[in-house]
């Protein structure tokens, strides 16, 4: 009974998901959407950051659509995006 076979075998399968692990990982990089800072549009807790004075940052926001707390979005589609409360802004807004 010999290994040789089966230890060529598992090698050559490893080689093969390594490689294919290396090629994926620059295209799924160069997939990624950029991003924008939106205010406004965040539910409650639920912003990425800047909640205004007294916050400390992702999910400290403490109302819907604070307009000094933000959320990352596709660039492009924040002043796009309508909430209960207004449209979303690349700027902090008074609300």
């Amino acid at each position: 009974m010999t290994t040789q076979p089966i230890a060529c075998l598992a090698g050559i399968a490893l080689t093969a998901s390594i490689a294919a692990g290396l090629a994926a990982s620059p295209a799924a990089a160069q997939k990624k959407p950029a991003m924008e800072k939106c205010y406004g549009v965040a539910k409650a807790g639920k912003n990425d950051c800047a909640a205004g004075p007294g916050t400390s940052c992702a999910g400290t926001s403490t109302r819907d659509y604070q307009g000094d707390a933000w959320k990352l979005v596709p660039k492009g589609s924040c002043e796009k995006i309508v909430t209960p409360k207004g449209k979303g802004s690349l700027k902090p807004i008074k609300r």
